[in-house]
Formats: structure tokens, sequence, C-alpha cells
């Protein structure tokens, strides 16, 4: 059973973005970039999974410019057999991703495709619904713990009410949530193994994908300053304020 895992090249989270002058994005020159916290925990299910003899081989899949190839082998720092870079200079949307991933899908044949729940730089919360969708598979997101088995995988997952239990049919798509595991430390002989194992390059146009842009980005700006707060001497100056100042009561 083969398992892909899309991970995504992003400003580290612990950086604090800045925008551009220019308001045309954030600025990305010089900072630590590093795998999507979401979908280093889908990496992480997907190697346990390999580790307890229910997968044979685990695909790391990336999308993006020549420097993802840094992400990738991470990934198989932590444990991916093998991986594929998808290298393109396009600013990329969900659904171009979804494209290509559906194109590696036609071409791999897993059983099992998981991803972060979502990206940290642009939140988008899409790929996955959308590459569930274009495959015509079963879907399980924000996952909290996964169990495979040999012909479905049966999905807990965390809703407004409590906990909602899946049992889908593979081949199926899961994006998982932070409480699913707690990816491993990378160590320094694994990341020198990780230089060793298989790495290729396939590029939008070699898959049959069009990846051209739907939606431009009109402004990045950061958000308004808050004012400081004040102290009020009782109730009465409270409703006051409210009422006349800030006027959201009538």
């Amino acid at each position: 059973m083969k398992i892909l895992v899309a991970v995504k090249r992003v400003v580290d989270y612990n950086v604090k973005v800045r925008v551009k002058s220019d308001q045309t994005g954030v600025e990305t020159a010089n900072l630590k970039m590093s795998m999507n916290p979401f979908d280093e925990i889908a990496l992480e299910e997907a190697v346990r999974l390999k580790e307890k003899g229910l997968a044979t081989e685990v695909i790391a899949v990336s999308c993006g410019v020549a420097q993802c190839q840094e992400t990738l082998r991470t990934a198989m720092a932590i444990g991916a057999d093998r991986a594929i870079l998808v290298e393109t200079s396009t600013e990329l949307e969900p659904l171009g991703v979804a494209k290509i991933l559906k194109a590696l899908v036609d071409k791999e044949q897993p059983s099992l495709i998981i991803l972060g729940k979502q990206a940290i730089d642009d939140d988008c919360n899409q790929t996955g619904q959308m590459l569930a969708a274009l495959i015509g598979c079963a879907q399980a997101t924000f996952a909290s713990k996964v169990e495979l088995m040999p012909a479905q995988v049966k999905v807990t997952r965390e809703v407004d009410g409590g906990l909602e239990t899946l049992s889908l049919t593979l081949p199926a798509v899961i994006t998982t949530d932070l409480r699913l595991n707690e990816p491993r430390f990378v160590t320094l002989p694994n990341i020198m193994k990780a230089k060793k194992k298989q790495l290729d390059t396939l590029t939008p146009e070699s898959l049959g994908v069009d990846v051209t842009p739907r939606i431009k980005m009109l402004k990045v700006c950061d958000p308004p300053t808050r004012s400081a707060g004040v102290k009020v001497a009782d109730v009465a100056a409270l409703m006051d304020k409210l009422k006349n100042e800030a006027k959201v009561i009538q």
C-alpha cells in the first residue's frame, strides 16, 4: 500500500512576517523557511503507519520553486521513502495544487493521500477537499485519529458537538489536525541518509496540468493598529463611552 503525502515550503512559524513596501505580498527574502507544520503532522502519521506494517511506501510531494527540494529532503529524513518535486515558479493556488496532486495520484496509484488541513501562509484549507473532488474518492478532514485497515480507514475528527468517526473506503483523502500526533525530531544520521534517497523533478506541463492563476492579489496590508485601552471610573462612564464614543450600543 502506497501513501502519498503533500508537503509545502512556508516561512517558519517562529518568524514574524512583514508586508512588502509595495503591498504586493509578504517579505520572504532571507527568511527561514520550513515545512508547513500541518503537513509535518501528515507525514509523521504516514511514517507511523508504515512502521506498523500497514503501508509499504511513503511518497512525499511538493509543488513550487527549486528550493522545495530542501523541504523534501527533510521529509525523507523524517521517514519518506522517496520524493517528487513538481517545479514551477508560478504562484500556485489550491486548485492548481489539487490538479497537480490528481495527476500524481493517477500516476502513482496510492491507496491513501494525506495532507495538512491548511498551510500557515495562506490559510486556505481547500487543497484536500478539492483533490478528493477531482479524484472522486472519500475524504475526511481535521483528523485527530487514523486507523488504517486493508480496504478502509477509520478517521476520528473533532466537531463542535464532540468527536465524529468516519469509515472511508480506500482510496481516500485525509487532512490532518494538530492533535493527531507530535512529529519526531529529525536526527543527523537520517538527514545524511535522506541525501541518498530518490528525488524526482517534474513540471506541471509534463503532467498536463494548467496552473495559470485564477485569482489576482490586489493588495496585502498590515492590520490596523489598535488604540490603547483606557480605564473608566464606573459603570456609568463605561456605558457613556460605549454609547457616545464607540457607538456600539444605543
